[in-house]
Parts: structure tokens; sequence; C-alpha cells
């Protein structure tokens, strides 16, 4: 019996007893009769597509619906050069919780830790109650907590938006210090670039755009959060300032065809933008490498371009480099 949370991540050949998440369904139409159902399961490694369940075999789903959590057996299969889950038998179980069975970032608590300790590092006092006007809230940080930073792309598990957000504001803090930009004011950029995704994505039963987030897209949702939080009392900032906030966050995107509402027009804008794409595009690497399907056993070339890392073919050799070197006080 393979564990729960390796099941997608298993090699062709491999035998499955587990316990998953139906994420879609999907029916597919050949002509002539020849139509089948695909389903899209998820565990904690991430996801994988069943074989089609062909008319004869459609039966066994009668009771089976998108979020459903259902036990299985099966085995790993490849069809041209693609993993698939045949499935032997499935069945609903009750009283799961949907969520316990998404991809997930870990535990969120570390990532917590480190980032209410830069947090508190904030000399700026206006800057710091703009931030803590959502990091103090604990219904925002209980949703934060748990908030993918995006539905199929990088950080696509629950605590991805938490985990990006750590990891924007370790390289942005990095790249502010060598460049003379305001450190406080990148870390704020940080916390606060990705908040419109509370509101754009669910994930109760999987990863999904809300219509809000259809409609408006998590920019322009961050833009709008923010303005109600500091409206709601006196306000923490001047208008100055929270002019400069709201840039960094319609900027982040760094072009406006690909979603930013300006261009990064400031220091501190610029910084935020390159962290953001650092962490997304390296996040989206990882787990290309990671993923079985898109290499043969054991060869270090994909076998085929990939959409996560803007289609390119990527590589996971590996070199030796020889014995650590010797240092010149301790030769003989």
């Amino acid at each position: 019996m393979s564990p729960p949370e390796y099941v997608t991540r298993l090699p062709p050949g491999s035998a499955v007893s587990a316990t998953m998440l139906v994420t879609a369904i999907e029916s597919r139409s050949f002509g002539e009769g020849k139509d089948c159902i695909v389903l899209t399961l998820s565990d904690r490694g991430g996801r994988i597509d069943s074989a089609p369940f062909w008319p004869a075999r459609q039966p066994l789903l009668a009771q089976i619906g998108r979020g459903a959590v259902v036990t299985l057996t099966g085995q790993v299969r490849s069809y041209r050069g693609r993993r698939q889950l045949e499935i032997a038998r499935i069945a609903p179980l009750t009283d799961a919780d949907p969520v316990a069975y998404l991809p997930s970032a870990g535990d969120p608590a570390p990532r917590w830790a480190r980032l209410d300790g830069w947090r508190a590092g904030i000399r700026a006092p206006r800057l710091a109650a703009v931030v803590s006007l959502f990091y103090d809230d604990a219904e925002f940080r209980h949703r934060y907590g748990q908030c993918p930073a995006s539905t199929a792309g990088h950080h696509a598990s629950v605590g991805g938006l938490l985990q990006h957000t750590c990891e924007v504001a370790t390289i942005g803090q990095v790249v502010a210090a060598a460049s003379g930009a305001d450190q406080d004011l990148v870390l704020a950029g940080a916390l606060l670039h990705d908040i419109g995704k509370l509101e754009s994505y669910r994930w109760d039963t999987g990863f999904e755009m809300t219509d809000a987030g259809a409609l408006l897209g998590h920019v322009a949702l961050g833009l709008l959060m923010l303005g109600r939080r500091v409206g709601e009392r006196a306000p923490p900032c001047t208008g100055t300032e929270l002019l400069l906030l709201q840039h960094l966050i319609g900027s982040h995107h760094g072009r406006l065809e690909f979603g930013a509402t300006a261009p990064p027009m400031t220091l501190e804008a610029e910084v935020l933008h390159y962290a953001d794409d650092a962490s997304a595009k390296t996040s989206s690497m990882v787990e290309a490498l990671a993923s079985p399907e898109h290499f043969a056993e054991h060869e270090p070339l994909s076998t085929r371009s990939i959409w996560q890392v803007d289609h390119r073919r990527i590589f996971r050799g590996r070199g030796e480099w020889g014995e650590p070197s010797v240092p010149a006080d301790e030769r003989g």
C-alpha cells in the first residue's frame, strides 16, 4: 500500500491502494458511442488523471461526484508518455475533510514565525500599522495560511500563498539591501502584493477561481481590499504613502499584458516585481523537476517541453564535482 501523500508521484507500474480527492470529472466524446469519463484525483503530493472509464465501467462512478473523498485501488500506468491511474475499485468515503487531500505546502507555523519576526522589525510606524490591518486579523491569518498561490501553476497547494509570500519577502529584502531600496517598504509590498488571492480563489474541494477572481483578478481585488481596510478607520498613513503601497500591489506583475495596472515606477516596485517573478518561476521549476511524468525512466532530460516553465525542456542531471578541496594549511 502506497502512502497517500505519494500516490501522485509514483512511477508507472506502481500498485496503489489509497484515499484521494476527486477534484474534477470530465466527460469526453470520441463519436460513435465512444464516450468516456476521466477523473482528476488529488492527494498531498499533487494531481493525476484516471485512465478513461468507458461505458461498461461507468456504473462504478454512480456515487462519485466532484469534491468526493474516495478510497481506491489500482495501478499507475503510462499512456503516450503520460502517467494515469487505472482504477480497479473506487468508493466514496463519508465524513472526510477534502482539504486534507489537496497538495500541501506543509506546516505553516515556521513560516508565520519568520514572517512575524520580519514584521516586528519594520521601523516606520505608519507602514507597520497598515500591514497590521491585515496581519493582526485572526480570520485573515487563518485563510491566508491555507490559500494557494495559484489554482494550477506556482505554489498550487494548501498554504502555497504563505510559502510564496515568505520567498518573495526573503528575495526582496536581500535585493533591497544590495540596491539601496527601502527594505521596510519592499517587505510591506511582499506581504500585501497577493492579498487579493483570498478573494480570487476557493479551496474547499479543490483549487478554483471565484467569480470575483475571474471577473476582476487578484491584483484589482488586492487594491480594493487595501482601500477598504484603510478606509474603515482613521487613516494610518498619508495619501501619498497609501498610493505607494497601492502601486506595489498594482505593478507587481511587471507589465500590463501580464495583469499589472501599471509597470513598476519606483525602485521598491521594481525589486518586488522581480522577487515575485523569481519565487514563482523557481517554484514552477521545482515542481516540473519533481514530476515523474516529464521524464523517461532514469533519463535526465525531459521527454517534452513543459508549460509550467514557458514550454521549455528541463534537465535533472547532476555533477559529482569531485572530492572536497583540502585547505592549504592542512596539506602535507
